[in-house]
């Protein structure tokens, strides 16, 4: 067991989370702050070579996009389930979980970075709507993909300045509105759950020295 979770920490997975945003957070950069030093907690607690992705702070919502190590994903998820059960959490409202994916070859993103978005940048029918859950979601992966495979995202430059000069490439709000209200994506504590008891499937399992152990899915793979 204990060289698999060594093996794991050097991987590389990717964490998308959505969550909608209180009407009383008066300055949404305080989120782009709490991240940036829960990173920084993070990166040094455990030794991680670096933590990359870009957070998106809409006016009625966020997108969070993490590239790390599993160790540092299962903690941020932590972090917002414990920020839901504070009563005083002004930060972010019903978070879920978009996307948990594994073994990466590469990065999206060179490092991370957060921008405050304060205008729509598209808009979309009403028949959008009615799209199922893995529809919308592809789209948001779809977009995302696109902007971290953008040139001047390869070279570097901070996600942010390539949104103000692409906005095509910022995922419309209003998607990320219905899928807060999709029951299928789980939240933080909903996914932990499963998780932790995926986790002690396999420890049962090496402990009865079974050669084979399960393969845990956490969910959707991108």
């Amino acid at each position: 067991m204990r060289s698999m979770m060594l093996y794991n920490k050097f991987l590389l997975h990717r964490l998308i989370v959505i969550a909608a945003l209180p009407q009383e957070l008066a300055d949404r950069r305080g989120l782009g702050v709490h991240y940036e030093e829960l990173n920084l907690h993070l990166q040094r607690q455990y030794q991680v070579e670096s933590i990359t992705g870009l957070l998106l702070i809409y006016p009625s919502c966020m997108l969070h996009i993490i590239e790390s190590s599993s160790e540092v994903l299962v903690s941020l998820l932590q972090n917002l389930k414990d920020m839901q059960e504070r009563t005083d959490c002004i930060l972010v409202e019903a978070p879920r979980v978009l996307l948990m994916s594994h073994d990466l070859p590469s990065r999206l993103f060179q490092q991370w970075s957060y921008k405050v978005l304060n205008v729509q940048a598209r808009t979309l029918g009403e028949e959008s709507e009615e799209e199922t859950t893995e529809t919308l979601v592809s789209r948001v992966l779809s977009i995302l993909l696109k902007l971290g495979n953008h040139p001047e995202i390869v070279k570097k430059t901070l996600p942010g300045s390539v949104l103000d000069g692409a906005p095509e490439l910022i995922v419309p709000q209003e998607v990320l509105v219905w899928l807060l209200s999709r029951k299928e994506l789980l939240s933080p504590q909903q996914y932990l759950q499963t998780y932790h008891s995926a986790l002690n499937v396999l420890m049962h399992s090496e402990c009865l020295a079974i050669t084979k152990a399960p393969q845990m899915s956490y969910g959707r793979q991108m």
